[in-house]
């Protein structure tokens, strides 16, 4: 399946870790090559993960990566960047004139995380179906654009009443469009919805989805630069009751046997997968993203953090089978279908839309 994905984020400065990843002993007996990069923050602790680091060594690698959001990646770069989706990626092909097709290691479909007292909420109310033959759930898209449209809140829902953290609009939290992935991403998901599944090109179709996505934005009031944060804070049940958040955020933890407590995936009937695209730009580079896309081992790893190996899906699907909360095999059993996605002029007319902003 094609995955279409895009963002336009403004670079606004998320700020960076440095993280220098030593490899273990090489059995081949020379020194690793350094390669030094920038990496989405999301991909932080597999870069980190000794398995990764030895396994990387023993292909005469040594990781240098710094953690920086995917569009604040520019032309300084040394030898490779590794942004979340295939746009920046895009971009900084062109700054350094390189021709060749990125690689494309993994993947990881946006998704709803809940409480389940909150999702069986929903599914009183007809926002959330649960397959009971395989325990994946379903976030209804249309009817939560309609919930949005219409101003709806928790206490106009059936059972809300004995949940006392349920209060307020209804609305799903993301980060900020401006300055993240899958901020930018829900801004795109959401104006193909209200332009009746159709991705918006023109000027007609930004002003006929405006008034939605500026709702979607302003309800949340401030919004995060990165993923983590309202990830974290949903763990720790200070967040907001609906997060749209990676896949792999929740996949990760679920197969390192950590708590999630009464944690939901709801897997959006609609919703854009993020593909990683790492960008070689020395031979150095260009040799990490291989072994990243090649290599039995390392992709391996990566469906143990919860990504989907582009080239081994079966990898993330025997993982995650019989897990709980319940993840899915294959995107195809979540039933999920992908929408285009904006060209990057219109994407970013949007998110300014989305933020009160003149175009």
């Amino acid at each position: 399946m094609r995955r279409a994905v895009g963002v336009l984020a403004a670079l606004v400065l998320l700020g960076g870790v440095t993280y220098a990843l030593v490899p273990g002993d090489d059995p081949g007996g020379g020194d690793p090559v350094t390669v030094s990069g920038l990496i989405g923050s999301e991909k932080r602790d597999f870069f980190q993960d000794q398995r990764v680091v030895d396994e990387l060594a023993r292909q005469g690698l040594k990781v240098n990566a710094e953690s920086i959001g995917s569009w604040l990646m520019d032309g300084d770069v040394k030898d490779f960047a590794f942004p979340a989706s295939q746009p920046p990626a895009d971009k900084l092909r062109q700054e350094w004139g390189i021709k060749e097709v990125p690689v494309q290691p993994f993947y990881s479909p946006l998704v709803i995380l809940a409480h389940r007292p909150v999702a069986d909420v929903l599914k009183q109310n007809d926002l959330a179906t649960l397959d009971q033959a395989t325990g994946l759930w379903t976030f209804r898209m249309d009817a939560y654009v309609a919930a949005l449209k219409a101003g709806r809140t928790w206490s106009d829902l059936k059972g809300s009443a004995e949940h006392a953290e349920l209060r307020g609009p209804v609305f799903l939290t993301t980060t900020d469009p401006e300055s993240s992935s899958s901020g930018a991403l829900h801004i795109a998901l959401l104006s193909y919805l209200a332009n009746n599944r159709q991705v918006v090109f023109d000027q007609s179709g930004i002003d006929a989805t405006k008034d939605l996505l500026r709702t979607a934005t302003a309800v949340q009031g401030g919004q995060k630069s990165s993923s983590d944060e309202p990830f974290k804070a949903f763990l720790a049940g200070v967040g907001s009751p609906l997060v749209l958040a990676y896949e792999s955020q929740a996949a990760a933890m679920v197969l390192k046997g950590e708590q999630t407590g009464d944690m939901v995936v709801l897997y959006p009937d609609t919703t854009i997968y993020t593909d990683h695209t790492i960008v070689g730009r020395t031979a150095a580079g260009r040799k990490l993203a291989a072994q990243l896309h090649d290599n039995a081992e390392l992709r391996r790893l990566e469906a143990q953090y919860g990504f989907r190996p582009q080239d081994d899906p079966d990898a993330f699907a025997a993982l995650v089978k019989g897990k709980s909360p319940a993840l899915a095999p294959n995107l195809a059993a979540a039933k999920v279908n992908q929408p285009p996605v904006p060209v990057p002029d219109v994407l970013t007319r949007l998110i300014k839309a989305a933020k009160g902003k003149a175009q």
